[in-house]
């Protein structure tokens, strides 16, 4: 049995084919984790979507901000972008089916030892505070209120966290660290305008994972959504959107126990779309 963990994905099929042929991955004998953004921008985001449905249980995927930019779309709470591609999504005679299962992954997921989100992780959270804040955005976006939430849902305030907000101002905080974070103060206030690699942070600001004294230092952490900061691989930190969508790479991590070293697979891709 092997473990795979993969970056970004955004509708980049071929090279997630690519991947599973190259590892023989078998869902079956195998796991794979997918850290969001399944969708958007690339050429193919209903083949990816139905082939990470068809695989059942051998798949988990974290939700990133362009997935819950299609969860948007559908319910109406939002209108579309000149720069997606998700029209096909939405016209799919099984769109329902696939929506709902996109509806019902996790914000949050710690299995193998590891904690995985899309974005980050606010310094002030612990794993357990981590996860707990994550299940209750899951409860809603799988609840009644989903619409009213995906509607509510966009907005940079409050940009600084603490334990006493409440309701949407307290969701949409959280949500806001797990699929967009990238720098954040000593104190975890997030910077959002920025999207430049590690060494262009703004002043007073930092990567979110480089903070003094951060609640889960000790545990590692899988992520994504960071294009311009490139693949990352140290013992508490895999960083893996590599840019599949702009011409970079889709990149794999393999474990096969907890105590063997990861090994890494790059899968070339072409420039589905020019950055903006």
């Amino acid at each position: 049995m092997s473990v795979y963990w993969v970056g970004d994905l955004q509708g980049c099929d071929e090279p997630l084919g690519h991947l599973l042929e190259e590892i023989g991955f078998s869902p079956s004998r195998d796991r794979l984790y997918v850290l969001g953004d399944l969708v958007n921008r690339g050429p193919s985001s209903l083949a990816v979507l139905r082939r990470l449905f068809k695989m059942g249980g051998s798949v988990e995927c974290v939700l990133g901000n362009h997935d819950l930019h299609l969860l948007a779309l559908a319910t109406g709470a939002r209108q579309p972008s000149r720069t997606d591609t998700l029209n096909e999504i939405l016209k799919a005679t099984d769109k329902q089916s696939l929506l709902d299962w996109l509806q019902h992954q996790a914000l949050a997921i710690f299995k193998e030892d590891v904690l995985m989100v899309h974005a980050g992780v606010l310094p002030q959270w612990s794993l357990s505070t981590t996860l707990e804040l994550a299940n209750e955005i899951e409860q809603v976006l799988r609840g009644p209120d989903a619409s009213e939430f995906l509607m509510n849902m966009y907005g940079n305030e409050p940009a600084q966290w603490h334990p006493s907000l409440k309701g949407l101002d307290r969701l949409r905080c959280a949500l806001n660290a797990f699929t967009r974070l990238r720098f954040c103060s000593l104190t975890g206030h997030m910077e959002f305008k920025v999207k430049e690699n590690s060494a262009k942070a703004p002043e007073g600001y930092m990567p979110w994972f480089e903070v003094p004294g951060r609640q889960t230092m000790g545990t590692r952490i899988a992520f994504g959504h960071w294009s311009t900061l490139g693949a990352v691989s140290r013992t508490d930190i895999w960083a893996m959107d590599t840019g599949c969508v702009w011409g970079g790479c889709l990149t794999a991590i393999q474990r096969d126990s907890v105590s063997e070293k990861p090994r890494k697979i790059e899968i070339k891709c072409p420039p589905y779309q020019t950055p903006f």
